[in-house]
């Protein structure tokens, strides 16, 4: 094979921005073949932007069997990803799903358990990864420079997200429709960066979320939680859709100083001795051990997958199935982001700690209670194309 054929399931906001640079050739080895979604303007829209070029389906499983593509890359609501993951896989074909994973860890992990059979690649739309902030950060911690991990503050309150965005789609911010609110939509990606560059998922969780916090919803919006790690690490993540101005800040101490990321630039503030060295030898009363407060530059090395995000981890996954390149994201990543915010609103449901892993099917019973109780018009159902216009 010299070049992937790629099909598009789900033409929202990010399946057709998928498309877009695919059809421009922009990613290298890669063709756009085919597009599916049941909506028939989404199908129209195709049309009119590729021609008969790029064959053009209504109905999945059709695609599937086409023999039009070699792999897909799947765009729809959050809970169809395993379910039409797995229909994939279990054609021969290659997997590229947007993030999250899926609404459920129970869910996803079967997903992961057909993708290690299927001997396909699978990946994970976490384009997040190819920033050069979180991957310069990511080897600070590996290589050691900030001794151990104490402790972890993120504040992501940037999501700004008004009434009129969650009255846009019926489905918008409902556990039938979408399966949750901030924690499933907008913070896969800092969930994901807070275990990928630290290297350490929590052993337990404490959250406090808030559903319909100061709007009209189902879903929570507003969350603050508290983590514990094994090494005896502590983290705080809070995040708000309805914060106006946000704040987008993580802060990483270790034993040898604190790493701080804020308005796109990096500050390491390193001890001149480790911490634990300092309070061994020191025996002046007061004081504190010696920094240097030093900028780090993001860009020399880090780069080479920072090619727009989206097209960087799309040409990972082409040149993974050519050339047997190692994922930047693999496809399997996706439940250990999920499995926190899994932890985070089970925590709150439970009104207690919550172990990790936790436990799937309580987490299970307690979403199915809330989709019972949901006003969405689009309930759960078997795996279907729906044109979900993005969801960012």
């Amino acid at each position: 094979m010299d070049k992937v054929r790629i099909g598009i399931v789900g033409l929202g906001n990010m399946g057709s921005m998928h498309t877009r640079y695919l059809f421009q050739n922009e990613v290298a080895g890669a063709e756009l073949t085919a597009v599916c979604d049941k909506q028939p303007d989404r199908l129209a829209w195709a049309k009119e932007e590729f021609g008969d070029r790029v064959a053009r389906f209504d109905d999945y499983n059709e695609m599937l069997a086409s023999g039009a593509v070699d792999g897909v890359i799947v765009n729809t609501p959050h809970y169809f990803h395993p379910e039409q993951a797995i229909l994939a896989m279990r054609q021969g074909l290659h997997v590229l799903i947007e993030k999250p994973a899926g609404v459920y860890t129970k869910q996803v992990r079967e997903m992961n358990g057909i993708s290690a059979a299927s001997g396909k690649v699978f990946g994970i739309m976490y384009n997040q990864r190819t920033n050069p902030l979180y991957a310069k950060l990511k080897d600070l911690i590996a290589s050691g420079e900030l001794g151990e991990i104490r402790r972890t503050n993120w504040i992501i309150t940037d999501w700004y997200r008004s009434q009129s965005y969650y009255d846009s789609g019926s489905w918008r911010a409902t556990w039938a429709g979408e399966g949750g609110g901030v924690l499933i939509n907008q913070n896969p990606h800092q969930l994901d960066l807070w275990q990928w560059a630290t290297g350490l998922m929590p052993k337990r969780i404490r959250a406090f979320c808030s559903f319909g916090k100061h709007r009209n919803i189902e879903v929570e919006n507003d969350v603050t939680a508290y983590a514990e790690y094994e090494n005896g690490a502590s983290g705080v993540f809070i995040t708000s859709t309805c914060d106006a101005p946000g704040t987008n800040r993580l802060e990483v101490t270790g034993d040898r100083g604190k790493i701080v990321i804020e308005d796109g630039n990096m500050t390491f503030w390193r001890l001149r001795v480790s911490e634990t060295e300092f309070n061994r030898t020191y025996k002046g009363g007061f004081g504190q051990p010696e920094n240097w407060k030093i900028d780090i530059s993001v860009n020399d090395g880090m780069t080479q997958f920072d090619m727009g995000q989206h097209k960087g981890i799309t040409q990972n996954w082409v040149n993974a199935i050519l050339k047997g390149t190692a994922l930047l994201a693999p496809g399997e990543d996706g439940i250990k982001g999920l499995m926190i915010s899994n932890a985070m609103l089970l925590s709150t449901w439970i009104d207690d700690w919550v172990n990790l892993p936790i436990d799937e099917d309580l987490f299970y019973e307690k979403l199915q209670e809330n989709i019972r109780r949901s006003t969405s018009k689009k309930k759960v159902g078997l795996p279907q194309i729906l044109d979900t216009g993005g969801t960012y």
